[in-house]
């Protein structure tokens, strides 16, 4: 829908009455929907017959006699006299508001980055905040220790069998060499007869031998005795003699030689049944010695301990069955975080306390493996021992890597196992938001965290979890009404 209007020249028209006349037409007005308000020209004479309809009717009736109809535009076709007033299109009324929203959008994304990038927004009453202070750091790790016995003696077997007798209980307290437990092992029992019965075939042909030798260096003996008083009275002649005294050295040698090889093979025979190199003439106990092994032993006075024997089970040999720890000789073990192996050093001290009472104890032994996170350490006491405890008894270590210092300190929190020390998040000036900012942070105890760049005391800090935030540059601090209603 628009209107147009147009300045009309003096015109001559034709009426039904008068005829031919001039007049000027003045301003006609056209519409879509016809005349209107009295400013057509069917208004200025209402007996013209020839009055235009349209727009295009006007042209006509306005362009010279014999010109071709115009195709130009509207104005070049009126000669510029006149002006043609068009609706602007709609998208047009839109554009100065999508441009502001676009602008508005923007620096909304750039104001974002400019902040910090990724933005997160939680509750602040789901977080935990601490403040940086500066004072004396006390350089020590609390662990969890536990009381061991200072002397362990494992029960293993010699020889395999099937248990026959278990003597004792599990926790009783034995007496060295005390029998704690009988296995069984008729092959062993069969193999020691049949070896014994080898050594004693093998004693009784020495013995033979050793009896013939003997036997025959005492005839040649008598001989030697006889023929020298025949050779001094020129009744044989001296190569008799000399022979005769050549066999007897013979025979002495042979003795001495016999002798050695049963020694020797005794010996060996020993060895090989128990292991051991028992003296000459103790070839019975050697055969029984592997029998003697079935039967298990303590190795000490103590406890008996970890007992794993029960009737009719088989061990194989080296089996450990259990073990005897000392009765009244005490340790302490603990397991410590690996990321104090390099400070956990021999001979620092350790503070505990027992029924109200302080003790000491001193660092001893640092095993390096690290299983599932930790390392161990054994621990002396350090003067008299507490009285009154018993293997497995926990014990809240305090071990004191170093002295106080002056030091930037920081709360510790589980922040640290999430960061590893090297970034936190610094609550804002005005308290709304927290951004993310690189740190370095040095020592540790269970309260604080020592501070080595990156901090200033009174800042405050995120300690709590940084779990969900570790792509997060910037979190933005919500109440916990706001976090309610939603």
């Amino acid at each position: 829908m628009f209107r147009t209007e147009y300045e009309v020249p003096t015109v001559r028209q034709r009426s039904p009455a008068s005829g031919w006349g001039t007049g000027r037409l003045g301003v006609v007005a056209f519409c879509a929907t016809g005349c209107r308000k009295g400013l057509c020209c069917c208004a200025w004479d209402a007996g013209f017959m020839n009055m235009p309809r349209s727009l295009n009717d006007l042209k006509r009736m306005l362009a010279p006699a014999g010109s071709a109809p115009q195709t130009s535009p509207l104005g070049s076709s009126l000669g510029g006299m006149d002006r043609a007033i068009a609706k602007k299109p709609r998208w047009r009324r839109y554009v100065m508001f999508a441009a502001l929203a676009i602008l508005a959008g923007g620096a909304g994304v750039w104001a974002l980055r400019g902040a910090g990038g990724n933005v997160y927004r939680v509750p602040i009453n789901r977080l935990t905040i601490g403040t940086v202070t500066q004072g004396p750091f006390e350089d020590y790790i609390a662990v969890r220790g536990a009381v061991a016995p200072f002397i362990i003696d494992y029960l293993t077997t010699d020889q395999g069998g099937t248990v026959k007798q278990v003597l004792v209980e599990d926790g009783a307290m034995v007496k060295s060499g005390q029998p704690l437990i009988v296995l069984s092992n008729p092959a062993l029992q069969l193999q020691v007869a049949a070896q014994q019965l080898t050594f004693e075939e093998n004693r009784f042909k020495y013995e033979h031998d050793l009896l013939d030798i003997e036997h025959q260096i005492s005839k040649l003996k008598g001989e030697l005795a006889r023929d020298k008083i025949l050779l001094d009275g020129n009744a044989i002649a001296p190569v008799i003699y000399k022979q005769e005294e050549e066999e007897y050295q013979y025979y002495i040698k042979l003795h001495a030689a016999t002798i050695a090889s049963r020694d020797a093979e005794q010996k060996v025979r020993a060895t090989q049944l128990t292991g051991a190199t028992p003296g000459t003439g103790s070839h019975v106990d050697v055969a029984n010695a592997g029998i003697e092994a079935l039967t298990i032993r303590a190795p000490m006075d103590g406890q008996l301990t970890a007992l794993d024997a029960y009737v009719g089970q088989n061990k194989a040999q080296g089996a450990v069955l259990g073990q005897v720890n000392s009765a009244d000789h005490f340790k302490l073990t603990a397991d410590v975080d690996e990321f104090y192996l390099g400070h956990v050093i021999l001979g620092q001290q350790a503070l505990f306390a027992i029924d109200g009472r302080n003790y000491r104890a001193k660092v001893a032994k640092v095993y390096p493996q690290v299983t599932n996170g930790t390392f161990k350490v054994d621990l002396y006491f350090d003067g008299p021992a507490p009285t009154g405890i018993h293997v497995g008894q926990a014990v809240d270590l305090r071990v004191e890597l170093g002295g106080a210092s002056q030091a930037v300190m920081l709360p510790n929190g589980p922040f640290y196992q999430d960061t590893g020390g090297n970034w936190v998040f610094v609550v804002a000036p005005g308290g709304g938001y927290a951004e993310r900012r690189n740190v370095r942070l040095g020592r540790r105890n269970p309260d604080f965290v020592e501070v080595v760049d990156g901090l200033r005391p009174g800042e405050k800090v995120i300690v709590s979890g940084y779990e969900a935030y570790q792509k997060m540059d910037r979190i933005e601090f919500e109440s916990a009404d706001n976090s309610d209603n939603q």
